[in-house]
């Protein structure tokens, strides 16, 4: 008579039948997180990073803390165009600033009060117009910095450059301090603010 405890045929069939199919699934499962791993790295790393927005200069469209979607490969593609807001490294400084771009390559910049003039023509700037309006409604003016000014005095963008402004036009430290800024230190285009919840969006980019 067989033991209780001894396994019988049909037992340790099943058993044998079983092993290759939990070992499958393992490399299945292992596979997926390989592919998960890389489609991670290539999305944080090559198309799309976070950024984190530090200071008031570009209230009232962004504001300190919030979390941004920068979208690096977008310019890989074309050059970037006036008024789409842009992160971008500072080398002197080694960090990365959020700003606006104002003017391209060939355009000449110059900025009186209130007053954007691009290649001569006055620029209405919507993103910031109510903000504007608050400043003169308490007779004051939105902008404490003209361009060119004693810091930069040369008014036209050079080849491979922009002109970037914060839209906190009398707290932002931008090309009126710091100069043009070389499109290969453009880390890309923010477009979503994703953080916090409550403040979820798209950018506007107009």
């Amino acid at each position: 008579m067989e033991s209780g405890n001894h396994l019988t045929d049909s037992t340790v069939e099943q058993l044998q039948k079983k092993q290759p199919r939990v070992k499958n699934e393992m490399i299945d499962w292992l596979k997926a997180i390989i592919v998960a791993v890389v489609l991670v790295f290539i999305i944080r790393w090559l198309l799309f990073a976070p950024f984190i927005v530090e200071g008031a200069s570009m209230e009232p469209n962004f504001k300190t803390d919030e979390r941004v979607v920068v979208n690096k490969m977008i310019y890989d593609f074309r050059d970037p165009k006036p008024s789409e807001v842009v992160v971008f490294h500072v080398r002197k400084e080694q960090k990365d600033f959020i700003k606006r771009v104002i003017g391209v390559a060939g355009d000449t910049i110059r900025y009186q009060g209130d007053n954007l003039y691009v290649n001569g023509k006055k620029v209405e700037e919507s993103y910031i117009q109510g903000a504007i309006q608050d400043a003169h409604a308490k007779g004051e003016l939105y902008n404490n910095v003209d361009f060119p000014n004693g810091t930069i005095t040369d008014s036209k963008v050079p080849e491979g450059y922009i002109f970037v402004m914060g839209d906190h036009r009398n707290n932002s430290r931008d090309s009126r301090a710091i100069g043009f800024v070389s499109i290969k230190d453009i880390v890309g285009r923010a477009d979503v603010i994703f953080w916090p919840v409550d403040s979820a969006q798209w950018v506007k980019h107009k």
